[in-house]
């Protein structure tokens, strides 16, 4: 069976960097963790790593937290559905709003479960997800201040995820004059602005953050040592906190070129090939991994001279080149994954998950700051 490891140390390492950024900028942040899928180890290993608040999307994960550490704040970061306001309120301590007709049974659920439940109201600005347009922000805001036993204690916007529009200074200065607006008219002071993700990391470093802008929700940056913004790597952080390991269940010198009528494949797609491969072989191997777990795009063999060909369903099959670490069948070989491929092989059942504890050596980037270049 193939499976997913999770670097611990790496992790670790990540994490600090990432920690010591936003203390010296005095910025709050909370970890999105719904690349994790829920998954009861690797959720532990993040609790064990920090006390941040956890943030997600899906109610399932955020009662897998609860249960396993119940003093753990959670944030549940998409608008919630109508018919899951009671769970909601029971499961997640803030949630992310832009529905007045949700708030008001968000709201029913807090006083019937004699809790007040903390929202953060999300804004529009520009990206086209989810947000209240700015020209009705003050009314919502009031009707909302009229709610019993919720509270608002923040704003919020959602940058990049859909249409890939970039968080800039103008933006998060709009975003934070909206909230003096609103405490202008008020008299209520709002703590947070939730302006940051990954993405808005890199305004850290150009000096970009207007004041006011004092709450991130960091996923990707933390797992992977990404430059969102540029999508590049950040020195001094891992891009391999994961890795995925598939056994070899078949290795044989084969043609180059399939031989036979070729209609489509599962994909849909007709193979072509090379007239000049034609008489040609390689040494091709065979791994128990596939596209039900993983897109061949978002992996990479970290075994030199190793191509990825193609996949079916449950198999990946391999140019193994000169096999220079002399593979043979029962081996194993690892991959590097991105996001959307960890994403992918998490919500696999088919695909175990392990952790690995053991000690990394760190000590040539304990010193090292990340550079975003």
């Amino acid at each position: 069976m193939s499976y997913i490891t999770l670097h611990t140390a790496k992790l670790r390492h990540n994490y600090k960097v990432l920690n010591q950024l936003f203390a010296e900028n005095e910025i709050e942040w909370a970890i999105v963790a719904k690349l994790l899928c829920g998954n009861e180890k690797f959720l532990q290993v993040l609790l064990n790593l920090s006390d941040k608040e956890i943030c997600d999307s899906r109610l399932s994960n955020l009662k897998t937290i609860k249960k396993l550490s119940p003093k753990t704040q959670t944030i549940y970061i998409k608008p919630p559905a109508k018919r899951l306001a009671k769970s909601i309120v029971k499961f997640a301590d803030v949630s992310f709003n832009t529905e007045l007709g949700t708030l008001e049974l968000l709201s029913a659920e807090a006083v019937a479960q004699n809790k007040v439940h903390r929202v953060v109201l999300m804004v529009e600005m520009g990206e086209l997800r989810e947000g209240i347009m700015a020209l009705n922000l003050m009314q919502f805001y009031d009707e909302v201040l009229a709610l019993p036993n919720i509270e608002v204690v923040g704003l919020g916007t959602n940058l990049n995820c859909l249409n890939g529009i970039l968080p800039d200074e103008k933006k998060l200065y709009k975003l934070n004059r909206f909230k003096e607006i609103i405490e202008e008219n008020s008299g209520k002071k709002i703590p947070y602005i939730s302006g940051g993700s990954s993405v808005t990391i890199p305004l850290i470093f150009r000096k970009e953050i207007p004041l006011g802008i004092n709450h991130f929700r960091v996923g990707e940056t933390l797992f992977f040592g990404t430059n969102v913004y540029k999508d590049s790597l950040i020195t001094g952080m891992y891009q391999d906190v994961f890795t995925l390991t598939a056994e070899i269940i078949e290795k044989q010198q084969k043609p180059t070129i399939p031989s036979g009528i070729a209609g489509t494949n599962l994909t849909g797609e007709t193979p072509t090939f090379s007239e000049e491969e034609k008489g040609k072989s390689s040494l091709r191997a065979i791994v128990d991994v596939g596209l039900l777990d993983i897109d061949l795009k978002d992996i990479k063999s970290l075994v030199p001279g190793i191509e990825i060909i193609g996949a079916s369903s449950d198999m990946l099959i391999l140019n193994l080149g000169e096999n220079s670490e002399n593979l043979e069948v029962g081996d194993t070989i690892d991959f590097s994954m991105n996001y959307m491929a960890v994403l992918r092989a998490m919500n696999s059942d088919y695909v175990d998950k392990k952790v690995d504890t053991e000690i990394v050596p760190l000590e040539s980037r304990e010193d090292e700051y990340i550079c975003l270049n």
